[in-house]
């Protein structure tokens, strides 16, 4: 059986205002990913991946990118999470 990865990070940069969490959820589903993204009040975009290794590497390097619109300064990982079971879904601003 394989182990699931699940981390949490913060994205910073020009990444609210801009269709970052539509886009993250998206990329997510696409990767068949669990979790879950919300803006923060500081401005930094909050996530959880949870899947498949390969999937979760996949998606911290499209975080880094981004959608057309935005422009991530940093994708920090703030320490691995227990696994999130549920679909992916965009979480109210904390």
């Amino acid at each position: 059986m394989r182990m699931a990865k699940s981390v949490h990070v913060e994205i910073t940069g020009r990444v609210q205002g801009v269709g970052y969490r539509a886009w993250c959820e998206e990329e997510a589903r696409g990767l068949g990913l669990s979790g879950w993204v919300r803006n923060r009040r500081s401005g930094a975009v909050e996530a959880v991946f949870s899947g498949e290794p390969e999937a979760v590497d996949a998606m911290l390097q499209k975080a880094e990118e981004g959608p057309p619109c935005s422009h991530v300064g940093k994708v920090d990982i703030l320490g691995e999470v227990e696994s999130y079971d549920s679909e992916f879904e965009v979480r109210p601003t904390e």
